[in-house]
């Protein structure tokens, strides 16, 4: 992209940086804004991409659900075109009654203590996860056997066609140094092994000698843990060869540095409490529901009288997409859900079909008495949120919609947030997402349906989904409930949330970085662009 380079105040940024990178960098710098210099090679790069975990590395307690775990591998993985290929794994087959998953694994794999991993290993590590009860979501299983040293069956509660998303990102750890301490000192078979982690400053791992794998084309990888500005200032210094930096920054340039613009089903959209206001509370006894949010037509017209495409223009500099659903871009989207959208005239006739009308002409519809008004919260420390919200928010009141722009800590949000509008993000190659997103069992008080959204064909729909024998044959349910023609959880029809955009995930690489060709990646936590980054090559001398 052809833009000029706005140079900021980089240079204190790059100061705080060196204690930092001293301690894994040979050479001084001597970097400059127009001509940074580097002493990254094929041995090291160093990498601003956020995504530290702060449970640490324990596959068990969910790490690697959004990204590679690295050290860990996983019995499957998605390739660039997600489709579903080998890890670990060298066949798996699927009983007929869709409960018991045979996985035998390859013989060749050891983990980076030089300890053989066996299918044993593989046992425990989803028994474990399924005991945790923790992020992981691995509570369908019954149990996992070992039936010899590379066969293990994993035997399930009942059929769950998503199960194979935990296949894909649940990393194996190994039984004998599972511990307390695990988290902050793995062990696995991964492409890498950990070297250091100082907890809010750095990760530095180095390639697995033992990886059964093509060995990596980087021998060692700095994870610097930074604020945004400080990594962009990093990377115009030429002291970090991979930075994400969001869309408001990806419009400069950096000298020496290309620009990935990789397409993301990390999407951003407004969450509507569904119940009315009053009407029930969580089981800690937060309030649930919304006067206003619960009527169907205030819902829908949100959605219909919103500019995505402005929305992505303006706030996301063109570096993202239009949403009507979650699963924007996926096998299992339902494209005739998506509406004709910016069109505030058909707005307003919901609204005023809803028994929704301005009497007393303040600019704000009322029905019975009640404004047509909400509190929308957003996260303050995320700029982007905040530009969506106030710009919603903006595209509302020409159609007699107020809304009341909120920033505040996810502290604050969390007891809010089943009365309150929501600006959320979510974003996964796991349909078990739009489940815990739409079915009502998943209204527990936490934010998987935090709108309490409720219906019961609906349900049906996604258990039917989630019962099928297969990935393949679960599509055609998923798409249903998003909108079969007649109902659905999308805007045609309850219009639960008011989806909006989907970003593009934008990073700055070095031009001397190969990083192939990266995948549809799944919301920011962790690090989805390294899904490849075994096959990462440094291509100058």
């Amino acid at each position: 992209m052809a833009l000029s380079l706005k140079v900021p105040a980089w240079s204190m940024g790059v100061l705080l940086l060196g204690p930092i990178l001293a301690g894994c960098a040979s050479n001084s710098t001597g970097s400059s804004a127009s001509a940074p210099a580097s002493n990254a090679s094929a041995e090291q790069i160093v990498l601003a991409i956020g995504g530290e975990s702060e449970e640490g590395y324990d596959p068990t307690l969910g790490w690697g659900r959004y990204g590679s775990p690295l050290f860990q591998s996983t019995l499957l993985q998605r390739d660039e075109n997600l489709e579903i290929v080998n890890d670990l794994a060298t066949n798996y087959t699927v009983s007929e009654d869709g409960k018991t998953w045979t996985v035998t694994i390859r013989q060749d794999a050891q983990f980076s203590d030089g300890e053989p991993l066996t299918a044993a290993d593989v046992a425990y590590t989803f028994n474990k996860a399924a005991e945790s009860g923790g992020l992981t979501d691995v509570t369908v299983l019954e149990e996992a056997v070992a039936t010899d040293d590379y066969t293990v069956e994993l035997r399930l509660k009942q059929p769950q066609s998503t199960f194979v998303n935990r296949l894909i990102t649940v990393g194996i750890v190994p039984e004998h140094a599972h511990g307390p301490d695990y988290a902050r000192n793995p062990i696995g078979s991964g492409p890498y092994q950990l070297v250091q982690w100082d907890e809010g400053q750095q990760l530095i791992v180095e390639a697995n000698p033992n990886y059964y794998g093509e060995a990596p084309g980087i021998g060692r990888l700095v994870f610097l843990f930074t604020e945004e500005d400080a990594a962009f200032a990093a990377a115009q210094a030429g002291q970090a060869q991979v930075v994400s930096v969001p869309q408001s920054l990806a419009v400069q340039s950096i000298e020496g540095m290309k620009l990935y613009d990789v397409a993301s089903v990390d999407n951003r959209g407004l969450m509507f409490p569904f119940p009315d206001e009053g009407s029930k509370t969580t089981p800690d006894g937060k309030p649930v529901g919304n006067a206003v949010t619960s009527d169907l037509a205030i819902r829908q017209a949100v959605n219909y009288a919103v500019d995505r495409e402005a929305l992505v223009d303006g706030v996301l500099e063109g570096y993202g997409s239009p949403a009507y659903g979650p699963v924007s871009g996926l096998a299992w989207e339902e494209p005739s859900a998506n509406i004709e959208d910016a069109d505030p005239e058909r707005a307003r006739q919901i609204l005023a079909e809803g028994g929704w009308r301005d009497s007393n002409s303040d600019g704000i519809v009322e029905k019975d008495g009640l404004k047509a008004e909400f509190t929308l919260l957003y996260p303050a420390s995320d700029s982007t949120r905040q530009a969506l919200a106030l710009s919603v928010a903006e595209m509302l009141k020409p159609v007699g919609i107020q809304v009341n722009v909120e920033g505040k800590s996810w502290d604050e949000i969390t007891p809010l947030a089943h009365s309150n509008v929501v600006l959320f993000g979510w974003g996964s190659h796991d349909q078990t997402e739009m489940y815990n997103l739409y079915h009502s069992k998943a209204a527990q008080g936490d934010f998987y349906n935090a709108g309490y959204y409720a219906n019961q064909a609906i349900d049906q729909t996604l258990d039917l989904a989630m019962g099928a024998p297969s990935e393949a044959e679960a599509i055609a349910f998923w798409r249903a409930a998003q909108w079969d023609g007649q109902q659905g959880f999308t805007a045609k029809g309850d219009a639960a949330w008011a989806w909006l955009v989907n970003l593009d995930h934008t990073y700055f690489v070095d031009e001397c970085l190969d990083i192939g060709q990266p995948q549809v990646e799944p919301h920011g936590h962790g690090w989805p662009v390294t899904a490849n980054i075994a096959s990462w090559t440094w291509t100058c001398n």
